[in-house]
């Protein structure tokens, strides 16, 4: 079955009650039992709802794997990861991270006792040196947010096998119409669903998806026990935009190359972030484990102060100044104050998330009004 058909069919089927071609919304928190203990798979919501089911089967396909749970954000879908660690157990991540992420890591983990070494990891074979008899885990966001970083994920999963370590990929970026982590070797795929999994601003969720059943089996415990787990409603807001991912997802991409092409030159932008150039760094490994390269992209200002950047930031008309990315509309943003604001300035800069950097999500709109708006912010 091809993706696009998966994206609208996977994991539903009719439903037998009523005939309903969607997937009906179950709004209840608790199930009949014939006797104490004997059910039909579903009991309590929070464990396993089926609204929730389905669009955890859906995401599955979508991956190619067994086995999906969604979680109530991306940032929950993280936190369960963790949590199958123990203190002294150490974790090898990248040096430009989500802030969240990083916030996760560094405020509320490191106070139990896991370490995380935050690292370059455009060349997988930095990952070495900080392997050790604690390391448990590599986590790798690619492409990164926010300077578009590449990371090699059939070459990490490569260094992860032969040292035991579990491998995580954070796909939020890509999605996966754009790349198959776990095709490459990956053990765990991490999704915002938020993002272009949902597609329209309009829920919060996140993902794991597997095909070990191991992990699986740790993680759907965690799942349970700790309950961060979203409703029947927000599941079927995931399953409706889905339908349209590899709609939206082609004109997003084209949509963000022609954004990039025209940023390139512009006499107002000193550097332009986006893995489909010839010259970012890494990007033949983009060409092979991507099958396009996306609509984020990340835009440095030339010779612009934070109340320059700023200024230019709230000018827009049809991009809206907004944290999150991946929706239908365009949205831009200040990782150094916004998104990425929780990472210590001396970090960020290091990984090139300067004040005069912006992130655009570039969304589906009409491509001429998105450069004549961008043309008019920039003057």
């Amino acid at each position: 079955m091809k993706f696009g058909t998966k994206a609208i069919h996977a994991g539903q089927e009719p439903d037998p009650t009523t005939g309903a071609v969607m997937t009906p919304i179950y709004q209840t928190s608790t199930f009949w039992q014939a006797s104490p203990g004997k059910h039909q798979g579903y009991a309590y919501a929070r464990g396993k709802n089926p609204t929730r089911t389905a669009l955890e089967k859906c995401l599955a396909a979508l991956e190619n794997a067994e086995h999906g749970l969604c979680f109530s954000s991306g940032m929950g879908a993280t936190d369960a990861v963790i949590k199958m660690l123990k203190p002294g157990d150490e974790v090898i991540t990248g040096n430009d991270l989500y802030g969240g992420t990083y916030r996760m890591f560094t405020k509320v983990f490191a106070n139990y006792g896991i370490k995380f070494h935050f690292i370059d990891l455009s060349n997988p074979q930095n990952i070495v040196p900080y392997i050790n008899a604690n390391t448990k885990l590599l986590w790798v966001e690619t492409p990164t947010n926010p300077t578009m970083q590449i990371v090699d994920i059939e070459a990490c999963a490569n260094i992860s096998k032969a040292h035991h370590l579990t491998f995580a990929v954070d796909n939020t970026f890509a999605s996966p119409y754009l790349q198959n982590p776990l095709a490459l070797g990956a053990d765990i795929v991490m999704h915002s669903v938020t993002k272009y999994l949902g597609g329209h601003s309009d829920v919060i969720m996140g993902a794991l998806i597997t095909n070990n059943d191991e992990i699986h089996e740790k993680l759907a415990f965690i799942h349970n026990s700790c309950g961060a787990t979203p409703g029947p409603m927000d599941s079927f807001l995931v399953l409706r935009g889905l339908k349209t991912l590899h709609l939206r997802m082609k004109a997003h991409c084209e949509n963000g190359a022609k954004v990039a092409h025209f940023l390139k030159n512009h006499p107002k932008i000193e550097k332009v972030y986006w893995p489909g150039f010839e010259e970012h760094p890494n990007h033949a490994i983009a060409k092979k484990q991507m099958r396009d390269f996306g609509g984020m992209i990340s835009i440095v200002l030339k010779d612009a102060d934070l109340q320059r950047t700023f200024d230019v930031a709230s000018s827009f008309k049809v991009f809206t100044l907004a944290e999150s990315l991946g929706g239908v509309e365009s949205l831009i943003n200040h990782p150094a104050t916004m998104t990425h604001a929780s990472i210590p300035k001396e970090e960020r800069e290091k990984a090139g998330v300067v004040d005069s950097l912006l992130r655009l999500s570039v969304g589906v709109e009409d491509i001429e009004d998105l450069l004549e708006d961008l043309q008019n912010a920039l003057k």
